[in-house]
């Protein structure tokens, strides 16, 4: 789903020197700590630069929305686009692979706030590609991995319920009122 996102997009205006993708960021010391987010994002980024058929060059992969005085996962989306432009880097496309929806981050912090950056340092063409959103694609594969992780647990008796049932039962034993 992500992968014909951008594709369409491409389709309907074209295709920019070079694809960032954001990530939310999160304090470097969860990295230290050994949490795994920062690795999935690269591998996320970078399978679906696969799909796309994109060189190295072609794509980057970034982190957004730090605040406070911790260092925060790097390279910072904003400081990169101002970065690509400065050097020369005419037009950009991004998107944020980590939300599966638009919200205040990528509509005002992304597609506001750093084309703001990128094109006041030099940059002409931004275009931000929207989320999945409502696609149906997506909604469709969500679907298939929530059926995946959750096995056939519909399919049996609960056993919270069994234990309720059970807890019912002995409850009206001792004089419970039916």
């Amino acid at each position: 789903a992500l992968a014909a996102s951008v594709r369409e997009h491409w389709a309907k205006n074209g295709r920019a020197d070079k694809l960032v993708m954001s990530f939310h960021g999160v304090p470097h010391f969860h990295l230290e700590q050994g949490d795994p987010y920062h690795c999935e994002c690269h591998k996320t980024g970078r399978l679906l630069a696969e799909a796309l058929g994109l060189a190295k060059d072609q794509y980057l992969v970034t982190f957004q929305s730090r605040f406070g005085k911790a260092r925060w996962l790097e390279p910072y989306t904003q400081p990169t686009l101002e970065k690509l432009a400065a050097e020369g880097l005419q037009s950009v496309d991004v998107i944020c692979p980590g939300f599966v929806a638009d919200c205040l981050e990528t509509l005002e912090e992304i597609a506001v706030e750093n084309r703001d950056a990128f094109i006041g340092k030099g940059g002409k063409t931004f275009q931000y590609i929207a989320c999945l959103n409502e696609r149906a694609d997506w909604v469709d594969a969500l679907g298939r991995i929530v059926r995946r992780e959750l096995g056939h647990w519909w399919d049996e008796a609960s056993p919270v319920a069994d234990q309720l049932a059970l807890q019912a039962e002995r409850a009206k034993a001792f004089g419970a009122p039916k």
